[in-house]
């Protein structure tokens, strides 16, 4: 029997692994910093047996409340993710699996690998309304991709999407490649339609470096990417500071940018209430595009979310605060759950890959329905 994480977005610890009953881990923090809850890891050699695996520094984790009603996920084709066993008591979080293979994968989510980004940006540069180009570099050295989609016009709005600010939330590119997957479909005509008003700029993966080293909020040096907005710079956060160039060049009318949230078992949008300037009708924007988006997807719902910032009480440093004041556009959050959505829960899969994927393409359908009111 052996455990191993020396792969693409990999990370544990093994502690013990003699006993398959009482195999004990625990997870690396990220390069540089305090943060820590992703894992993902290979079991291989214990086909047949009943597996218990004890995360032990579970208590130490990023978010404990995640921890409370949360399933892990396990596959043998690295394909299909089902949810496992798993509970969490005094500190430690314990996984239990017979595998029927003599390799299974375990993570915290569906990963989204580095591979599959490159397999994204390969398949969407081969449609001709796409426009790849490399908008800077990671500290690691890794690329930060672009795809633009469609052409500028007069009258055309400007649309930015960003996804994976925190690598270990990789439900936020799996509901970019879902998105993407739709906006290029020549027989949806609400994509075609949107392509005749509207450019998207879209950054599938704004943690390159974090997402491949294992990381679950921070890059290489260990910075979060979301407190970077109102100071990215070259030395502690290239991945915004190249962004925030482009989008100078560029402008932008509406932002989206696409998250996972380890404790609430909901999907919900955070907006930029709280910036200085914030207006009535900046709320009814807000207000409508999650109207819409719920109108049109069930697994959205408004009754749960964050608080509501105080007027004029916002953290710049966060891209949807710092969007909404520097641009003055609509500007939003998009948050996922970890867990599953607990309006419509499924026991075999919870919130997943396939999902995600479904509720990025209806960010098209509440953009069109919101157009022209940005």
């Amino acid at each position: 029997m052996r455990i191993s994480s020396q792969f693409d977005s990999g990370n544990i610890v093994v502690k013990s692994a003699s006993d398959p009953k009482d195999i004990r881990l625990e997870i690396k923090k990220d390069n540089g910093s305090d943060f820590y809850q992703w894992f993902h890891f290979r079991l291989s050699g214990a086909k047949g047996q009943t597996c218990r695996m004890v995360i032990e520094n579970a208590g130490g984790a990023a978010y404990l409340d995640g921890w409370d009603g949360y399933q892990a996920v396990a596959s043998e084709d690295r394909e299909h993710w089902e949810r496992i066993e798993t509970s969490y008591t005094d500190g430690q979080l314990t996984l239990t699996l017979t595998p029927d293979a003599d390799a299974v994968w375990i993570a915290y989510f569906a990963p989204y690998s580095m591979a599959r980004h490159d397999a994204l940006i390969a398949a969407c540069q081969a449609d001709p309304r796409v426009t790849l180009d490399v908008i800077g570099e990671t500290l690691d050295g890794r690329d930060i991709d672009r795809l633009t989609v469609g052409e500028p016009g007069e009258g055309k709005k400007t649309l930015w999407i960003t996804a994976r600010q925190h690598p270990g939330e990789s439900m936020a590119e799996w509901a970019a490649e879902g998105l993407l997957e739709r906006l290029l479909d020549d027989n949806d005509p609400v994509a075609r339609d949107l392509l005749g008003k509207a450019v998207f700029h879209i950054v599938p993966n704004m943690n390159p470096d974090g997402s491949f080293r294992g990381h679950l909020r921070t890059n290489a040096k260990g910075v979060n990417l979301n407190r970077e907005w109102d100071k990215a710079s070259a030395e502690n956060s290239p991945e915004v500071k190249c962004v925030l160039d482009a989008m100078e060049e560029t402008g932008v009318d509406f932002f989206l940018d696409m998250h996972g949230d380890e404790g609430l078992p909901y999907n919900f949008i955070a907006g930029a209430e709280g910036v200085p300037g914030w207006t009535d009708a900046d709320q009814k924007k807000l207000d409508g595009y999650k109207t819409e988006l719920k109108r049109f997807n069930p697994d959205f719902q408004t009754e749960f979310g964050y608080a509501v910032d105080a007027p004029n009480s916002a953290d710049l440093s966060i891209a949807t605060h710092w969007m909404r004041h520097h641009f003055g556009c609509l500007a939003m959050t998009l948050e996922m759950p970890f867990k599953d959505n607990a309006d419509m829960p499924d026991e075999i899969y919870g919130w997943s890959a396939e999902r995600s994927m479904k509720l990025g393409a209806s960010q098209l359908d509440a953009i069109r329905a919101m157009l022209d009111r940005l």
